[in-house]
């Protein structure tokens, strides 16, 4: 999950285009910070690890409640959406429909967690369910959960990109250059997982793909979260990196972070 956490720090700074759609800028300075997509992703990785590999639906779907509403509810002004944050502190929280691509930035822990892609799609769409249950908004967060698993399990981009058309049914007709002439602002699923597929798809490395994402303009930093969440599992993610990820987080979400690492046995490449 560094990869997402990472991807929302580098794009932060670009979000509703404050940058120049370009590759070139300089990945990390001291206006990048983490945001609501990596307080989620800290509490959806929390989640999943206080339930168990075996847990069913519903047992993760209470998990995943109570953590987002801890976790949103220390670190409220982190950026959330209006819907999402009267959901944090609402006494019985409902899903409400949602197709944003909330769904998709928290979700990527799930993409390590397990041993099977059935299960991984599974417990991917429980952590949406509990608030964005709308058919988008559990693909999305499917979608993410799967190339991370295919591409940490030892599939081609090829493969991945197969198993992502027929399941899916995302649209990756459009080239980077075509997704930047007809950008507007949009932070839902529908327009969010394209972009991150792509910038995944023609990236050569994690940072490259960051980079592809964040020249997209818009909402820099969610693309950027899924696009680099997606790129970890297939590249891995350099321990310089991880390093200046956990440098960026808060003490709290680094501890849930490191836990992470020793429960799933990942390190960095």
């Amino acid at each position: 999950m560094y990869g997402a956490i990472l991807g929302d720090i580098v794009g932060s700074r670009f979000e509703f285009d404050r940058g120049g759609k370009t590759k070139d800028f300089e990945f990390l300075t001291a206006e990048n910070n983490w945001t609501d997509d990596s307080v989620m992703t800290v509490a959806v990785a929390e989640a999943l690890m206080e339930a168990g590999k075996d847990a069913t639906v519903p047992e993760i779907e209470a998990a995943t409640v109570k953590a987002m509403q801890k976790w949103g509810r220390r670190y409220p002004y982190a950026g959330y959406g209006a819907r999402f944050i009267g959901w944090v502190w609402a006494d019985v929280p409902r899903p409400y429909g949602s197709y944003g691509n909330g769904s998709a930035m928290r979700v990527s822990a799930a993409g390590w967690l397990y041993d099977s892609l059935e299960r991984t799609r599974e417990a991917a769409s429980a952590t949406a369910n509990v608030s964005h249950n709308h058919p988008e908004g559990l693909k999305g967060a499917e979608c993410t959960a799967a190339v991370i698993w295919l591409g940490r399990t030892g599939a081609t981009k090829d493969e991945i990109v197969d198993y992502v058309q027929s399941e899916f049914g995302y649209d990756w007709s459009e080239t980077l250059e075509e997704m930047r002439a007809r950008h507007r602002h949009d932070e839902s699923c529908q327009d969010t997982l394209p972009k991150a597929l792509r910038s995944f798809m023609d990236g050569r490395s994690y940072e490259d793909v960051v980079r592809n994402a964040v020249s997209l303009g818009g909402d820099t930093d969610t693309i950027a979260a899924v696009a680099g969440a997606m790129a970890e599992g297939f590249y891995g993610m350099p321990q310089t990196l991880k390093d200046l990820c956990l440098q960026r987080v808060e003490k709290d979400m680094r501890a849930v972070m490191e836990r992470f690492d020793r429960v799933t046995g990942h390190h960095a490449v």
